[in-house]
């Protein structure tokens, strides 16, 4: 993701496939090993931790990431070479953060592309209609049948939520 001075920011996501729920994201300028690393404990508190990790065939991962991997428990699966569709959730979820948040903004810098990203997971994991999950959300929640309906702005009136009101 470029910056308004021009600098690229890169993006790591963590989705969970059941229910296409955003687990972590974070930002970096500078991607190694030891932060994509440092990703996968953070994502993976307290023994809640995959059976799988999907991932592409980055040299960012580093050579020892599967072993790393399975040491705790996770087996590492790389996509095949060009083959987009081994790993279509995540392609469809990086192109809906694309045209639904980050092209109709200019990134300042990474504390603002963080901030962005954080409001766009809560907006995507409690608010946003899947069409996978018969139009409910990642993490579905109850809510009221009667009241008058309101509307709230989410990332400044780039979308907006209705709900009934309490």
């Amino acid at each position: 993701m470029p910056t308004l001075t021009f600098k690229t920011l890169y993006v790591l996501v963590f989705i969970a496939h059941g229910r296409r729920e955003l687990v972590h994201v974070n930002v970096t300028s500078n991607p190694t090993a030891a932060w994509v690393w440092r990703q996968v404990i953070e994502a993976t508190p307290w023994g809640n931790k995959p059976r799988h990790l999907l991932h592409d065939r980055d040299a960012i991962y580093g050579r020892d990431f599967r072993r790393r991997a399975q040491r705790i428990g996770i087996d590492g699966i790389r996509t095949p070479i060009h083959s987009p569709k081994a790993n279509a959730i995540v392609e469809r979820v990086i192109g809906t953060l694309r045209r639904e948040c980050l092209d109709h903004l200019i990134v300042l810098d990474e504390q603002h592309l963080a901030a962005v990203l954080a409001e766009f997971v809560a907006y995507y994991n409690h608010d946003r209609p899947h069409r996978t999950l018969g139009l409910h959300m990642p993490e579905p929640r109850s809510r009221s049948m009667i009241g008058p309906i309101c509307s709230r702005p989410v990332l400044n009136g780039l979308h907006h939520v209705y709900e009934r009101a309490a």
